[in-house]
């Protein structure tokens, strides 16, 4: 469910403190996942906190109204392999 329109979007305060200046603003570490990405941000560079290290991502005109979590991903992507050797036939002797 989402937020109710009557509260508006949430940005945390100091990305709201800091959205006229864009120079604060690039190369930025975000902590706050949950906040919205406003339309001040675009064409900067911010490095967003996955809960292990920061991912660099340039916020563009499609990302404005999105949250900033949505683009660090937290899960690594487990790779399926193709088993290239046989089957051991595994049993009691």
């Amino acid at each position: 469910m989402g937020r109710s329109l009557w509260k508006g979007i949430f940005v945390d305060a100091f990305l709201s403190k800091i959205k006229d200046r864009k120079d604060l603003l690039a190369n930025k570490k975000v902590w706050s996942r949950r906040s919205s990405i406003l339309p001040e941000f675009v064409n900067t560079t911010v490095r967003i906190y996955n809960g292990k290290n920061f991912v660099r991502s340039k916020i563009t005109e499609d990302k404005v109204g999105h949250k900033f979590g949505e683009f660090a991903l937290t899960r690594k992507r487990k790779i399926h392999r193709a088993n290239t050797a046989p089957a051991k036939k595994g049993g009691k002797k």
